[in-house]
Parts: structure tokens; sequence; C-alpha cells
């Protein structure tokens, strides 16, 4: 009889230890902790570029360009992102900036942004420069990496404010005397109030990837960005200034708002059409999207 009380006793502690174990796997991922299902992953992100790239040239008023739109707002859209479109004109063209928001309406405002249009002609292509940039990485891979962010960021977790703004007429400058950054430069006319820093990603795909500091950028925002990359073992971000760059960050640093560009302004094949898909690799899209999404979850 003492035998089978104690049978029965140890019996319950199994069922109890059952439940509590049930429990603790049910539960979700602790809060400012990235689980390994929901890292960046660098093959998903060179995914999201063939994607691109299937498109064909993104080129501003094509039906790529508009189809490569409607795209990123299914995307952000499947990911738990509210998407939504900011139009306007200039010139012959309707813009489009699309913009994901996601995370708590308190605290910081942050943005990450890229341009998702191509360039018309590639210019600094001897052979064939009246021919588009394809843009593998001009273009596909910080669309890229903004849209895997979309993905493995938990923004419930991180207690403030998220925009993935992919802008639009970037990158048709110096043609028939457009202007460069177009659609960054609306966007900041628009805003009613000031983001706390904004990262712009572009060009960082390429398989010989460096990463210096761009010499118009926040000083202490860069060095934040890059202080993780050293602390994740990345030596492909370099702390030194080489190039000064007019991008989608200016238009941010013209109004006094810390911004950056995260950029490899050394890509060889820079407006020409090799600018293609074999020249994108997935460890250095990988290596800028986790250095990212770690900067998120610290901050």
């Amino acid at each position: 009889m003492k035998k089978l009380n104690i049978i029965r006793f140890t019996t319950r502690n199994l069922y109890l230890i059952t439940f509590l174990l049930c429990i603790t796997a049910c539960k979700g991922p602790t809060p400012g902790v990235t689980p390994e299902k929901i890292v960046f992953s660098g093959e998903r992100a060179l995914a999201l570029v063939s994607e691109q790239m299937a498109f064909g040239d993104r080129i501003p008023g094509s039906e790529a360009h508009t189809l490569v739109g409607d795209w990123i707002i299914t995307e952000l859209e499947e990911n738990g992102w509210e998407a939504q479109e900011q139009l306007f004109s200039y010139r012959e063209f309707q813009g489009r900036n699309i913009i994901g928001m996601a995370g708590s309406k308190e605290g910081e405002w942050l943005i990450l942004g890229a341009h998702y249009d191509t360039r018309p002609i590639s210019d600094r292509d001897e052979k064939n420069p009246w021919t588009p940039v394809p843009g593998a990485n001009d273009g596909g891979s910080g669309v890229a990496v903004l849209l895997e962010l979309a993905r493995v960021l938990q923004t419930e977790d991180l207690n403030k404010s998220i925009w993935l703004v992919f802008f639009d007429l970037e990158d048709s400058g110096g043609i028939d005397g457009k202007d460069w950054i177009v659609g960054s430069t609306h966007f900041v006319e628009q805003l009613d109030r000031i983001p706390d820093e904004v990262i712009i990603v572009d060009m960082v795909g390429d398989s010989d990837l460096k990463i210096f500091y761009e010499a118009n950028s926040d000083p202490e925002l860069m060095a934040e960005i890059w202080g993780i990359a050293a602390e994740l073992g990345y030596d492909t971000f370099i702390p030194a200034a080489k190039h000064s760059v007019l991008d989608d960050h200016t238009p941010f640093l013209q109004q006094g708002i810390p911004a950056i560009d995260i950029i490899d302004f050394d890509y060889p094949f820079w407006h020409t059409t090799q600018d293609t898909l074999d020249k994108v690799s997935s460890a250095s899209l990988e290596q800028v999207g986790r250095t990212i999404q770690h900067w998120l979850v610290s901050k």
C-alpha cells in the first residue's frame, strides 16, 4: 500500500513537470532577445534581390517599376507591417514612396530607408552607356535588407516606432537635367514631426564589401553602428571616412536630423550593365542586416 502511494505521488509530479514544460515551450520570445528562427538571413535577402530582378529594369514610369512597388507593399503587409503610399509628381512622372510602419507609438521614431528605382542608363559603361542599369546591388540590395528586416523584427518588443521607407526617383539624376534623391527630398518636405535617427542602406551586396564612414553622415550614429559590427566580428565596416556621397540621407541631414548612409561606394559595377545578381553576396547582405537588427534590438 505504501509503495502504491509513492507511485501515485511520482505520477502527479510527472504530470506537473510536463505541464510546466509545455507552458515554457509555448511562451513567445523574450522581449529584446532574437531567437534563431528570426535572425536575419542573407540567403533570404539574396532571394529578395532575385525577385526584384525578375521584374526587369525598375525605371520610373515603366511597368516593372510599378509592379515592384506593388510587390514591396505585399511583402510588408504579409509580414504584419502597415503599408502606406506617398504619391508625388515630378516632371512627367508619378512618384511613389512606400512606407512600412510598425512598433510602438511611444518612444523613439527610427527610419530605415532605401531606394527601389533603378537608373535608366549605364553611363559609366563604356560599351553600353545607353542601356538601363540592372540594379541588383544599386537599388536591389537595400530593398532586400529592409524587407528581410520586416520579416525578422519583433517590433512589438522593441518599444519604439520603426518606419521602413522605400524611396522613389533617387537614381535618375543628371539625365536630361533631372535631380537626384527626388523621393527622399519630397518625404522630408512633408514631415510634420522629426524622426530621432535615420539609416539609409544603399549598395551593400558587393561580394568584396568594404563600408567606410560616409563623410557627411552623423558621426555619433556611425560610431554606434560600426561599433556593433565590430562586436559581431564584421571587419567589412571600416571606421574611417573615404567618400562623400549625395544620397537619400542628405535631405534629412539638411534639416538637422541625425542620418547616415551605409554604402559601399567602391562597387566597381556602379551604373554599368554589370550590376547583376551574380555580383551580390548573401554574406554581405547578412552582415549589414544583422548589424542593423542588433542595433535596433539594443536601443
